[in-house]
């Protein structure tokens, strides 16, 4: 039997569950030619929610649409091992109450049950199967004959390789993750046990989490098993397309380089963030393109992507005004959302601060050797991840050497990069405002762009994107004010040598633009949609830095830990 794997993939991701959504993206495939289609996240999430009534129906139904519309293959996602409380006591033998994975039985019991569950769903193609960072992580769970973590996650795997592909001739998507360098060695290991070559690989287009400053995923084509590479076409941490996300040269950057990789198969890209965030038939759908064009001709110019959308959705006498606006998405969050080259939000909300992710996870310098970045926005200087950026930029809780720092950026640690000591200073922090600046200068010229476009535009056209880069200025605006705020007060609370009249002026200026910010986006006339960001409820949180900082102090302890400014405020009159 011919697989859709050894022909080219070109797959899209449903992650939300609401009907108009899913069925307004089916149906636009056919467009982009895609014939491998995903049902995730709030569909199906774990192969168990199939037992529940309603997402069955609606996996049962979205599936017999896709193939309707001419998509080949749909296939559901699954994690597993699911928690513990999933599998029958019996199972549970191992010290801790941990699955003995010697036990014969509980295998023959796992094969059952995945029986019984693809039966509920007859029409699926196959399964993506998420085998680690699940809910009763195999690795920790009890064996003597599986000696190693990677053993076990390939017992999972080839246990419902033996159902899915085995007896059912389906497809199997093995879908890795990692948060260390450790867990890749071991993911490697894991591989190279699996019993079925037709076993797909699906693996991020970074090595962790979809960042813009994050490399390539260097993994790709070390396999010699068919891989299948997932892009976020959504901007999951980078505005969830409620501002604007439209960087077709991003998408090709990247795949130019996955296409020249031994064993790469193909894409598929997310089409949502949840709730009603769909990017079809909206701005960020532009990104879907690029990876369609991409994968016909992978030399192909981002201009010709950025014409061909233009002119299709909004007519060629739009293209000398949209391009441009469109054109300057990536430098306007990456200056915004992101600080000198790392991230600094949280999936795409703003918070700064009580959000420990940002100086240690998701710090882009963890995958790279060197950790060195270039940072222009008006910077134009080279910086260390850890010593230049983030140990300026991390409030002393944030760089406690805990459990968690040491597992994930050990090397950091062992080097001495990072102190849990207050390191700001004005000069960072005029870094700092120098690249928001910059954001909020690129965003005001593309909505003047918009403006200029409203001619050669529908009035329904022009409505969308005039709120669409609006709410980008309004958002690179508020980055501006609340790092002003937040880093500025911190270099204020080290002391009166550190209260500059220059540093007194910036934070009492941001901490008014964040009050007024605040209101602008509570009163705001058009409610953007809601995903996994709401946008709205940033305003609450600059409210909150504002009360903190202003009225109540800030918090004596964060996470567990003691704030050496705890209870400082700021004069703002």
């Amino acid at each position: 039997m011919t697989t859709l794997s050894e022909r080219q993939v070109r797959g899209w991701t449903l992650l939300s569950n609401r009907d108009v959504d899913a069925e307004t993206v089916i149906k636009a495939a056919r467009r982009f030619e895609i014939n491998h289609l995903q049902l995730s996240h709030h569909i199906v999430h774990d192969l168990r929610h199939v037992r529940e009534p309603s997402r069955r129906e609606q996996v049962n139904r979205l599936t017999r649409l896709a193939h309707e519309q001419g998509i080949e293959e749909v296939v559901v996602w699954d994690h597993a091992l699911y928690h513990l409380d999933y599998y029958p006591a019996r199972f549970r033998t191992g010290p801790d109450g941990t699955l003995d994975l010697d036990n014969p039985e509980f295998w023959k019991w796992l094969k059952a049950d995945y029986r019984e569950m693809l039966n509920m769903v007859p029409d699926i193609d196959g399964i993506v199967l998420t085998f680690i960072e699940t809910g009763a992580r195999v690795e920790r769970q009890h064996s003597i004959g599986l000696e190693t973590p990677a053993k076990k996650l390939a017992a999972v795997v080839n246990a419902v390789g033996d159902v899915v592909i085995g007896e059912r001739g389906l497809s199997l998507y093995a879908r890795t993750f990692a948060y260390t360098h450790e867990e890749y060695e071991n993911i490697t290991q894991a591989i190279a046990e699996f019993r079925y070559p037709q076993i797909v690989l699906m693996m991020k287009e970074t090595p962790h989490d979809f960042f813009l400053t994050h490399p390539n995923n260097w993994h790709v084509g070390e396999f010699a098993q068919p891989t299948l590479i997932e892009f976020d076409t959504t901007g999951e941490f980078n505005g969830q397309g409620v501002i604007a996300n439209t960087w077709p040269q991003h998408f090709l950057r990247r795949w130019a380089d996955f296409a020249k990789r031994d064993h790469v198969v193909g894409y598929v890209a997310r089409t949502d963030r949840y709730g009603g965030t769909r990017i079809v038939d909206r701005p960020t759908e532009i990104n879907l393109l690029a990876l369609k064009m991409g994968l016909e001709d992978p030399r192909i110019d981002p201009d010709t992507v950025y014409d061909t959308f233009i002119t299709q959705r909004y007519g060629t006498d739009a293209i000398p005004h949209l391009k441009p606006a469109f054109r300057n998405a990536y430098a306007i969050v990456t200056s915004s959302l992101y600080v000198l080259g790392t991230n600094a939000s949280n999936h795409s909300h703003l918070n700064y601060d009580p959000y420990p992710s940002s100086y240690e996870r998701h710090v882009s310098g963890k995958w790279l050797d060197p950790p060195t970045v270039f940072v222009d926005h008006g910077v134009n200087r080279e910086f260390h991840y850890w010593k230049d950026i983030v140990q300026p930029l991390a409030p002393p809780w944030a760089k406690q050497i805990t459990p968690r720092l040491i597992g994930e950026i050990p090397d950091v640690v062992e080097e001495g990069w990072l102190t849990p000591t207050e390191e700001i200073t004005e000069e960072f922090l005029g870094l700092v405002l120098t690249e928001k600046d910059y954001g909020v200068r690129l965003a005001d010229e593309s909505l003047a762009h918009i403006e200029a476009a409203r001619p050669h535009l529908s009035p329904a056209d022009y409505e969308e994107l005039r709120h669409h880069f609006a709410r980008t200025l309004i958002t690179a605006r508020l980055y501006r004010a609340a790092a002003a705020s937040y880093f500025g007060f911190r270099v204020y609370a080290r002391g009166e040598s550190f209260q500059t009249p220059t540093l007194m002026a910036t934070v009492r200026q941001a901490l008014l633009d964040l009050r007024d910010l605040a209101e602008e986006i509570e009163q705001y006339p058009v409610a953007p949609e809601v995903g996994q960001w709401d946008w709205t409820k940033d305003a609450g949180r600059a409210r909150r830095y504002f009360h903190w900082i202003v009225v109540e102090g800030w918090p004596a302890r964060t996470n567990g830990f003691a704030n050496p400014y705890g209870g400082l405020t700021f004069p703002l009159e």
